[in-house]
């Protein structure tokens, strides 16, 4: 079992969190270094993060019979694409130009920026399965006795999703922000 893993992991290590310390996470809007890159790419993070939620309540109110199917559909293949699509992007932008520039900052982080490089791997993954249940569950509209145990196991996918999406992006903003407010921005 690899503890560093985005499945098995409950944080970064103390030795990874060395900024984290001096740049507690209470204090950035406070710190000096504090900039629009920092506050917009937080903002991302907070989209993810909602989109989340946004088709997890879509999702429980067709189960409890308080939506129908059409609305479910539309909302779930609305925030489903975005929430793809974005992340995607993100991740690229990370793995090619953010992580390399930031790591070069500190070498005592670089291990850091590996473990979300393969978290950006992990997620992969995830993201295939959310895509296959939400497909699975928006084929079945028209079969209600179909499409409610496709919308729980698609709901299901979203919850586990959630989580190891909200230990990376916890994790990511634990290590890169504080990079920034003590190194700046310059070469970003």
């Amino acid at each position: 079992m690899d503890l560093l893993d985005l499945t098995e992991r409950k944080g970064l290590p103390d030795a990874l969190r060395v900024l984290l310390e001096t740049f507690p996470r209470e204090d950035w809007q406070n710190d000096p270094g504090y900039n629009g890159l920092i506050s917009f790419w937080l903002e991302r993070h907070l989209t993810f993060r909602r989109l989340l939620d946004e088709m997890t309540n879509e999702t429980m109110s067709l189960l409890d019979k308080k939506s129908d199917e059409r609305r479910f559909a539309g909302r779930i293949s609305r925030y489903g694409g975005i929430f793809v699509e974005q992340l995607h992007g993100h991740h690229q932008i990370e793995d090619h130009h953010y992580f390399p520039v930031l790591s070069a900052r500190d070498i005592r982080l670089k291990r850091g920026f590996d473990i979300l490089d393969k978290d950006h791997h992990a997620l992969d993954g995830l993201l295939n399965d959310f895509v296959g249940s939400a497909n699975a569950a928006l084929t079945k509209l028209d079969d209600k006795n179909a499409l409610l145990p496709a919308a729980e196991n698609f709901r299901r996918d979203v919850v586990r999703l959630t989580g190891f999406i909200d230990r990376h992006l916890t994790d990511e903003e634990d290590l890169i922000v504080p990079v920034i407010l003590k190194y700046g921005t310059h070469g970003l």
